[in-house]
């Protein structure tokens, strides 16, 4: 990965800035902006609740900077899934969910996807929060990072990210397309949840081909109207909230998008997760929502742009500018 290089952009060449809804934004980056432990968003969080009107606030505090490491800008799609589970084993529930094992260390190597489904080395030890009926609803909820699992009783209960087991994560989409099963422009989740069912046995042994496992937490005090928890451990907006790689982006931060593809976007969201294939200084995961609907409309983005992460000034003014 290249050092990454760092360029002002003015707020006129931002396109469609002036017609988005500023106000929408700075809600949802109070909702995260009190969590930041540095001493520059400290202070505009204080300003951000008593200052100037939203636009004014990020145009007066802010400056855009376009960070780059060579690798073209992609945008993705993410959202909640829910799913039908149980509590308890049987009546067709055969795949756990588990929770973070205690022998588990955080970034280093634990079992892989295949051991744990394989040679079941967690079972009965009281990890099952819940139990699903099918191994790709179980893997695209890993995928994902959270969910809700609606119970038999009608109750519902909330899961999200409580650890990995310090493997890579490897794209099972692209491991198709490498088999020659689909050109890269067919593949989505859809696709690939077809085929793994379609191919049940082969379909196995693909899930297995992606090692990282995520552990979960159950996170059911969080209420039905708001999104799940992200990065930062508050629950994110749909559709103003990116996941992105925190190695170039600082958890909280402003940052406008400009996608591309058949629905562009150009919109100030807030980064507030991350995730185990959001890699790069360009690249980022948009969230929209919980269930179905959102599924499908996530599982469309594979896009083309840019981001631009507005940094306080007085960071911004400290960075090595290129040309």
């Amino acid at each position: 990965m290249a050092d990454p290089t760092y360029t002002r952009v003015p707020f006129s060449d931002l396109a469609g800035w002036a017609t988005d809804d500023h106000q929408a934004a700075l809600d949802v980056f109070l909702n995260t902006c009190r969590d930041m432990r540095d001493p520059h968003w400290e202070i505009l969080c204080d300003v951000a609740r008593t200052g100037p009107t939203a636009r004014d606030f990020f145009e007066k505090f802010f400056r855009p900077v376009l960070i780059e490491d060579g690798d073209p800008m992609l945008f993705t799609g993410y959202f909640e899934p829910e799913l039908i589970g149980s509590r308890h084993r049987g009546d067709g529930y055969q795949f756990p969910i588990y929770a973070v094992p205690d022998d588990l260390v955080p970034g280093e190597p634990y079992f892989t996807r295949r051991q744990i489904d394989e040679d079941a080395p967690l079972a009965n030890k009281g990890l099952e929060l819940a139990w699903l009926a099918d191994p790709v609803d179980l893997f695209f909820l890993q995928v994902q990072g959270s969910g809700r699992i609606r119970l038999p009783d009608g109750q519902v209960m909330r899961v999200g990210y409580g650890g990995k087991n310090g493997r890579d994560y490897s794209s099972i989409g692209m491991a198709l397309v490498d088999r020659g099963e689909f050109e890269i422009h067919q593949v989505s989740a859809a696709v690939i949840r077809n085929w793994v069912r379609k191919n049940r046995r082969e379909g196995r042994k693909l899930l297995w081909e992606n090692e990282s496992y995520v552990f979960f937490r159950e996170v059911s005090e969080v209420p039905a109207d708001l999104g799940p928890l992200g990065a930062m451990n508050r629950s994110i907006t749909p559709g103003r909230t990116i996941a992105v790689d925190p190695a170039f982006v600082t958890l909280g931060s402003p940052v406008w998008i400009e996608k591309e593809g058949a629905v562009p976007m150009n919109r100030l969201m807030v980064a507030q997760d991350t995730g185990s294939a959001i890699k790069g200084a360009q690249r980022a995961d948009i969230f929209f929502g919980t269930g179905d609907d959102a599924g499908r409309e996530a599982g469309t983005i594979k896009d083309a742009g840019r981001m631009i992460v507005l940094l306080p000034t007085t960071m911004a003014q400290r960075l090595p500018i290129g040309p």
